[in-house]
């Protein structure tokens, strides 16, 4: 599998891989501030909830190694709290963040000296465990796929990016999709355009080529269309935010495919991460819903494409209700017909 630098550590700084341009040049930066890391997650040159996590962990780090040159604060926790704050609003929707950070906060307090060393073990620690809980949540949304019939390989669509993109490896939707490759020997994917930042066409398509899978890229509203023609199997998709009762926000466009999905009896799965669920958002309709800049639909690749004065509605995430979701798979389990017990479940196992 191709390993991508998306957040990480490197030489005192956080390096991120440049997904904004993407699939046509592979660049690197690196950001030496927390300010800077929290501008990089809003201007989305790293996104996916777990990748952002990963990136705002190693954004306390690296903050206070540089607040550690200017002499040990009296206080990490006061010298630290505008980066935290900072980095806590760089995007609200992806609960990740604020989970990484919460991990982050403790390690504030007690003695000063070596603060920045153990801030940087966690986020270390943070970013391994992500590629092993992917790795465990593709093996168990593998063993529950569909076995596929008639000699010919299991078709599954996904939506926006949910690969190693959009974690520290391995990736949630498409770890499923790679350990189904490992157990059947060939998938078929349909990746969806995701508008309208194109995550799918931009990243997913390049990943998935990038790992010779057999990818076949098409607009979001010809999912409805290949469905009906019997062209797909399962939706496997990722998550930014699962609440208490298994309602999930993800990508815009989500909340769609998963209707056409239970109108053409198709497993919807989706899979994530214990750190994207969220025990303390009830349901769906508490979850808070990132509307990002006209831009994204007025203008494509730098071209305007809609009348000036026309009002845009660009919210960034929808949300699926439970009811819609055959099975949420994370790394301690797969929950089928996801509710509020079936989740606290996982918290106990």
């Amino acid at each position: 599998m191709t390993v991508f630098d998306v957040a990480v550590w490197k030489d005192g700084r956080v390096r991120m891989l440049d997904q904004r341009r993407l699939p046509s040049d592979e660049i690197y930066h690196d950001y030496v501030s927390a300010a800077e890391v929290a501008q990089a997650i809003r201007d989305m040159v790293v996104r996916g909830a777990p990748a952002i996590g990963c990136a705002a962990a190693f954004g306390v780090a690296v903050e206070a190694f540089r607040l550690a040159r200017e002499g040990l604060p009296a206080s990490w926790s006061l010298a630290m709290d505008p980066a935290m704050r900072q980095l806590r609003a760089a995007r609200p929707t992806a609960v990740n963040l604020a989970w990484a950070l919460d991990r982050m906060q403790p390690l504030l307090a007690g003695e000063p000296a070596g603060v920045p060393e153990r801030l940087l073990a966690e986020a270390e620690a943070i970013h391994r465990e992500d590629i092993a809980s992917c790795r465990a949540m593709g093996a168990a949304g593998a063993a529950i796929l569909p076995i596929p019939v008639g000699g010919r390989p299991l078709a599954i669509m996904t939506h926006c990016n949910a690969g190693a993109l959009a974690t520290a490896g391995y990736g949630t939707a498409l770890g499923v999709i790679r350990a189904a490759r490992d157990r059947f020997g060939a998938v078929r994917v349909y990746a969806t355009e995701t508008r309208p930042y194109l995550q799918g066409a931009r990243l997913t398509a390049w990943e998935l080529l990038h790992d010779g899978f057999d990818v076949t890229l098409m607009t979001d509203s010809m999912a409805g269309h290949a469905m009906s023609r019997g062209l797909v199997d399962v939706v496997v998709v990722g998550a930014d935010r699962v609440a208490a009762n298994g309602d999930v926000a993800n990508k815009i466009g989500t909340y769609a495919h998963a209707v056409l999905a239970k109108r053409h009896g198709i497993p919807f799965l989706v899979a994530c991460p214990l750190s994207t669920i969220d025990l303390n958002t009830p349901t769906g309709a508490q979850i808070p819903i990132e509307e990002r800049s006209e831009e994204e639909v007025t203008h494509f690749s730098g071209q305007r494409v809609a009348p000036h004065g026309v009002r845009v509605f660009n919210p960034a995430f929808d949300v699926t209700p439970a009811e819609l979701i055959a099975a949420l798979v994370t790394e301690k389990g797969v929950v089928h017909s996801p509710d509020a017990v079936g989740i606290r479940g996982l918290f106990r196992s």
